[in-house]
């Protein structure tokens, strides 16, 4: 596995990490325990070392999940998870944002306990608070790496302003965002920023929630508890515009003879050398060919053939619902 540095004083990582959350949370329920813990020790074994997971998702339950696959292979892994959203156990659709200082201390030992660790490599702030100034909040941050509790400082879906502000605090290693062909947000200052500061850039969702991969066709494909039929980009109109987007980068993976999801990962991955992407996944098979696409280069003219079919803002519909989008960029 090839490696990448988190930002030009941060950490050295596998190039392609692992996200988490799909093994316990979101997409279909009824998630495959055995299969999930075959799959994260799966992934260290072909030297995955980026392990991305979040208080929220379960909520909880994902975390407890990763604990129990790494222990006793600590070495192993870093280790990413995130405070910060926050849900009602009354309805599990409801979002809210907390990073007031006593809830980020209550959040991290309640992550500690459930991972099963002692230090936290990177934590994140999951959305930014707008009740909270960003500089309380990463001098809270701050306080916790001093106290041992966690390494390194992350931001999740933050603004450029909002990173610059906070990077002045304390070193921010890394920004977490999605970004991948049909969600290119982050190429309008958010990844040049990151160039510019010395700052990691982890994209999340680098398939697309699984769209550019190929395998969903219908939307009957996905299960009744799949949060994705209520994603915007899976209805009417929209699903059926971009299942033509990724048709032609089907076209264009047959040409050179990878699978749709592994030049999606490439691209990605072409973008820049402190860009990591963390596909999820909760099955070996796929992982195995995520894995495959750290080792594909694309040429000038793919890159531009690309390009030609998945120019900039081409996908049809928001990245989230407009509760979602409310909290992004902030």
């Amino acid at each position: 596995m090839q490696q990448r540095q988190l930002g030009s004083n941060g950490p050295i990582v596998s190039a392609l990490g692992l996200g988490c959350m799909g093994m316990s949370d979101f997409y279909p329920t009824g998630s495959d325990e055995k299969e999930a813990f075959a799959t994260l020790h799966r992934a260290l074994e072909l030297g995955v070392t980026l392990l991305d997971t979040a208080d929220m998702y379960g909520p909880h339950t994902n975390e407890q999940l990763v604990g129990k696959a790494i222990k006793g292979k600590r070495d192993s892994v870093f280790l990413a998870t995130k405070f910060g959203i926050v849900r009602d156990p009354a309805d599990p659709n409801a979002r809210g944002v907390s990073s007031k200082p006593e809830y980020i201390r209550r959040s991290v030992e309640g992550s500690l306990q459930r991972l099963g660790v002692d230090t936290i490599d990177l934590y994140y702030q999951h959305r930014v608070d707008p009740l909270v100034p960003i500089e309380e909040v990463v001098g809270t941050m701050a306080d916790l790496i001093k106290e041992g509790k966690i390494r390194y400082i992350g931001l999740s879906e933050a603004s450029v302003a909002t990173l610059e502000r906070a990077h002045k605090v304390h070193p921010i290693t890394a920004l977490q965002t999605e970004y991948s062909l049909w969600s290119r947000d982050a190429e309008q200052g958010q990844l040049a920023a990151c160039e510019r500061l010395g700052i990691g850039f982890v994209a999340y969702s680098p398939l697309g929630r699984g769209f550019l991969t190929g395998a969903i066709q219908q939307l009957d494909d996905l299960a009744e508890d799949d949060f994705r039929r209520g994603n915007p980009r899976f209805q009417g109109e929209n699903f059926a515009k971009n299942l033509e987007l990724v048709s032609k980068v089907s076209d264009l993976a047959k040409q050179k003879g990878v699978a749709p999801s592994q030049l999606a990962l490439a691209w990605v991955m072409a973008q820049g050398e402190h860009i990591v992407p963390i596909p999820g996944t909760k099955r070996r098979r796929y992982l195995e060919e995520n894995v495959a696409a750290a080792d594909i280069t694309l040429s000038a003219p793919e890159l531009a053939a690309i390009e030609a079919v998945f120019p900039f803002s081409v996908a049809a519909g928001a990245r989230y619902t407009q509760i979602g989008m409310a909290h992004l960029n902030g």
